[in-house]
This record gives structure tokens, C-alpha cells and sequence, in this order.
């Protein structure tokens, strides 16, 4: 697919649906073939319904995974994402919640197993963006949102998931190009994603003997759902990135295969960076 180097004019509101964006993001190339490489494994990702949620979900359906996609309120998108997965062959659970709460964290874990009897792999990637040009701007209210729906979830899902999970099994964080060099605009949001970097280099090192791999992919300028809700131009969305261009969901998908299958089994603690070449020192 030729990537646009600008996009049209457009946007929404948080969080954004997928069907209203245009071009629509690429989700998975036709030149991917999967090889078994997730056979008969269970994951469950947070966020699945639009962006790159939607692009791990199908590429893990095509790798042979069954798949459990949480999302917030977009059930059009989480519709088509179950569409997509189920083309692929596989089976797709959708879970409508909010996962600031614990409570809901914890159902849909039990919804998941109730469904496949098994989790495996665990994709911790629901997030929101807020931009202010000064701290100042940031009300306590946009905090607590933020951080609620950003890192605590990750906590809540992992102890969730822990009782369950078996030697081999995987944990896989969304993580940010902003954690590494930060963005001023976007103080608050790059504070979480500093936090999920610690927050999965600390878990790996507690998990690493229960041969429980904790990994992360921190992303750059991709063309999700995300970026229409969030800015008003978004007509130069990614040029200033070595590659001078956005990246496409498809684009990111595959480290999340590498990092969920035996390829990456003596990988844990790291980040992979996709982000178009822009140098993060980590």
C-alpha cells in the first residue's frame, strides 16, 4: 500500500472510531503470511476494536490465536475487528468495559476464560491522549483520566491474568516513543508511558523465573484513531520522523507476533521501537 505523506483535514472526538477516518488505516498487508506461530494460543488485548489493537488482533488470528478484545465504547469498530479475526479462521470475544476499574479489569479475564478456558498471551495497550502546551492547562480531572486509563490498567490486568498464565506465557506492553524523548505537548500522556517502561522492565525481572516474559513496543507517529481525536491538523502527522512519513498499524503489528511467539523466547524487559528511524538512546 503507498502510505500518504499528508492527510486530509479531519477530526473527532476521544477516542476516536476507525470507520470515520480517512484513508482508513492499514491493518494488515496482504503480503503477510502467517506460519502457526501463535497455534492454538488465547490473547486478550485491551483496546483491540480500532488502531493498532485492531492490527495485533488480526495478525495474531492470522498466526492461528484466538482473540479477546476489550474496548471502551466503540462497538462498530469492535464489530468489524471481530469480523476481521473471524475471516482469519479464528474466534473473537468482545468485551465492553471501562478499564479504570479493577473490577471490570478482573470480569474480563473471567469472560475470556469462561469463553476459551485458557489465556495465554496478554496485550496491555488501551490508551488516551490529552494535549496542552502548558502544565497549567492540565487539570487535575485530566490527570487522574490519564493516568486511570493509561498505566493503571496494566497493573490491573496483570494481576488478573497471573493466576492463570503458565510457563511461556506473555506479556506485552504498549508503550510510547514519547517515554524516551518525551513531548511538550503531551506532558501528562508521556509521564504514563515513562511509567509503563518501568512498569515492564520491573515486572519482567519478577516474572523472569516463572518463565514469564514481559516485553513492550513502543511505537512512534502511527495513523490510528487516536491522532483525528486528538489533534485539529493532522495534514503533517508524522513528517518530521526520519522516514517523513506516519507509520501504518500493519507496520507495528508484527513485533507484537515476534515478541507473543517462541521466536523472542530469550527476549524479556525490552522495547522494540517502531517509529520511522528516530533515534531514542534506549
Amino acid at each position: 500500500m503507498k502510505k500518504p505523506k499528508k492527510f486530509p483535514e479531519q477530526q473527532q472526538s476521544q477516542p476516536g472510531k476507525e470507520n470515520k477516518m480517512h484513508p482508513e488505516p492499514e491493518v494488515i498487508r496482504k503480503s503477510y503470511k502467517g506460519s502457526d506461530k501463535l497455534k492454538g494460543k488465547v490473547a486478550l488485548i485491551t483496546g483491540g476494536d480500532s488502531g493498532i489493537g485492531r492490527s495485533v488482533a488480526v495478525h495474531f488470528a492470522r498466526e492461528g490465536a484466538d482473540v479477546a478484545i476489550v474496548y471502551y465504547k466503540e462497538t462498530k469498530d469492535a464489530n468489524e475487528t471481530k469480523k476481521m479475526v473471524e475471516k482469519e479462521g479464528r474466534e473473537c470475544l468482545l468485551i465492553k468495559t471501562d478499564l479504570k476499574l479493577s473490577s471490570n479489569c478482573d470480569s474480563s479475564v473471567e469472560k475470556c476464560l469462561k469463553k476459551f478456558d485458557k489465556l495465554n498471551i496478554l496485550v496491555n495497550n488501551a490508551a488516551m491522549q490529552f494535549p496542552e502546551d502548558s502544565i497549567q492547562d492540565i487539570t487535575k480531572k485530566q490527570l487522574e483520566t490519564t493516568f486511570e486509563t493509561n498505566i493503571y490498567p496494566y497493573f490491573y490486568m496483570v494481576k488478573a491474568v497471573l493466576p492463570h498464565f503458565k510457563k511461556g506465557d506473555v506479556i506485552i506492553n504498549t508503550g510510547s516513543v514519547t517515554a524516551y524523548r518525551g513531548s511538550h505537548h503531551l506532558v501528562d500522556y508521556s509521564s504514563t508511558k515513562g511509567a509503563i517502561t518501568s512498569f515492564t522492565r520491573s515486572l519482567s525481572a519478577q516474572l523472569a523465573k516463572q518463565n514469564i516474559r514481559v516485553n513492550g513496543v513502543a511505537p512512534g507517529p502511527i495513523w490510528t484513531p487516536l491522532i483525528p481525536a486528538t489533534f485539529d491538523d493532522v495534514s503533517d502527522f508524522g513528517q518530521d520522523t526520519p522516514m517523513g512519513r506516519a507509520g501504518q498499524p500493519s507496520e507495528v503489528a508484527p513485533a507484537y507476533v515476534f515478541l507473543a511467539c517462541e521466536d523472542s523466547s530469550y527476549i524479556t524487559g525490552q522495547f522494540i521501537h517502531v517509529n520511522g528511524g528516530e533515534m531514542t538512546g534506549s
